[in-house]
């Protein structure tokens, strides 16, 4: 038996549950219009773990989100990780931030393209099949012509990046799925266990989140 700690935070979505062997036992997210990653994370923690009816020393391990996505929310959510990881000597597990956007979505056939909204027309995003395996890369995609003219078939776009490109990747072939705007910790549940299981970790003292772009400062 082990109690998971999911954490996400790569979005507005500030998103924590407790898992036990895969199951999600418990869960608590908000995503408002600014980030209140920094007010709200580690009171959904305590509460996540009240409500799963155990306390910090009964966990086996913390997942964190890794990103790409929000420079400030991945800093926050990898701190928060780090800290109970160091605290309570717990393993750290590290989970692609597009991989759980996908999941999101069941499709029987075509294609997931996941897309977190990186400014402007710029998208990071990458491509999986209807199991969730990585078909391309992800990267920061500038959405000016079809980039994915390459994949045949339905493509299915998920994400607050999918809407801006409407007007550009607009043929029969794109299907756009509004309800499924920001990634979530309760997706994390079944990927962490299996990494739980195969002591598929990282360092805690030398993990950083994957920012994909370096932060810049604007007015």
């Amino acid at each position: 038996m082990a109690y998971i700690l999911n954490i996400e935070t790569a979005t507005k979505n500030c998103s924590v549950c407790v898992a036990k062997d895969g199951v999600v036992v418990s869960l608590k997210e908000y995503a408002g219009e600014g980030y209140a990653h920094a007010e709200k994370l580690h009171v959904f923690i305590d509460e996540a773990l009240r409500e799963a009816g155990i306390d910090y020393k009964s966990l086996d391990a913390v997942a964190v989100s890794m990103g790409p996505g929000s420079y400030t929310g991945l800093r926050i959510g990898v701190s928060a990780a780090k800290g109970l990881c160091y605290a309570l000597s717990l393993p750290l597990i590290a989970i692609d931030t597009l991989e759980l956007l996908a999941r999101r979505l069941k499709i029987d056939e075509g294609r997931i393209i996941p897309m977190i909204d990186a400014r402007r027309m710029e998208a990071y995003t990458a491509v999986f099949d209807a199991g969730y395996h990585k078909l391309k890369e992800t990267k920061a995609q500038i959405i000016t012509e079809d980039p994915f003219n390459e994949i045949e078939g339905t493509l299915h776009l998920v994400g607050d990046g999918a809407e801006k490109c409407r007007p550009v990747l607009n043929s029969a072939r794109f299907v756009y799925h509004e309800d499924i705007v920001y990634p979530s910790s309760s997706e994390m549940a079944i990927v962490s266990y299996d990494k739980h299981k195969k002591s598929d970790t990282v360092d805690v003292a030398y993990f950083e989140p994957f920012y994909l772009k370096d932060f810049l400062i604007s007015k």
